[in-house]
């Protein structure tokens, strides 16, 4: 960050998670990269872009401004799992997000009757809980349940949001545009962040708000680097 002369901010760890739960309440996109690159079929909090579940526009808006992709494809919720419960129905425990569980019926916003004969998008976008950016079309979501023993720092994070908002629950997506391997490196990261629509990016202890960033010349063909997934 000093030798490219990129503006940033350190922060220690209570003073970080207070600014990253106020960011994500006022439906600030977060993009954490921080610790060993993880390994397997999901991004569980070491390089991952958070955003808060309850606001209705936050999956269209990650899908079409962050993700490159279809507006109707879905993003998995992250729960304290002393919380998990209150949300959803059966599961427990999911701590690698591999567990599909319907949603508790009292968060569930009633169907209208109409659903069949809307455009897929708009149907698919239509708020069905008080979580709508993780709640799949029949009411289900593929959960990661976040405990202190496995990630101490994403679980502090939910408990600031909780002591904010009220709800435990976070948008969890890997650290990627469409068909792009997840971010490695903090020059991955960086890239990404700056491609994208993420509006703060944690290094660590370090952030970076894009607003204040230098201007980001790049050429257009990127996204032809990879093929599309």
């Amino acid at each position: 960050l000093d030798s490219n002369e990129i503006p940033h901010i350190e922060m220690e760890k209570s003073a970080r998670d207070t600014y990253l739960a106020d960011a994500l309440a006022s439906e600030k996109v977060v993009g954490l990269c921080e610790g060993r690159m993880e390994f397997g079929p999901r991004s569980l909090g070491y390089r991952s872009i958070l955003a808060d579940a309850r606001s209705p526009k936050m999956q269209s808006y990650l899908n079409l401004s962050t993700k490159f992709r279809e507006s109707f494809r879905p993003f998995a919720p992250i729960v304290l799992k002393e919380d998990v419960g209150d949300y959803f129905e059966v599961v427990r425990d999911s701590p690698y997000m591999l567990m599909v569980a319907a949603l508790r019926k009292d968060r569930r916003v009633p169907l209208r009757g109409d659903e069949a004969a809307l455009p897929l998008n708009e149907r698919v976008n239509r708020p069905r809980s008080d979580i709508p950016a993780v709640t799949h079309i029949d009411y289900s979501a593929r959960v990661q349940t976040v405990d202190r023993a496995r990630n101490p720092r994403l679980h502090e994070l939910l408990v600031e949001f909780k002591k904010r908002t009220g709800s435990s629950v976070l948008v969890n997506t890997s650290f990627n545009v469409r068909s792009e391997p997840i971010v490695c490196t903090p020059k991955d990261a960086y890239c990404c962040f700056m491609r994208t629509g993420i509006d703060i990016l944690v290094l660590g202890n370090f952030i970076l708000e894009k607003k204040s960033q230098p201007e980001w010349n790049e050429s257009e063909d990127w996204q032809e680097e990879f093929g599309l997934d």
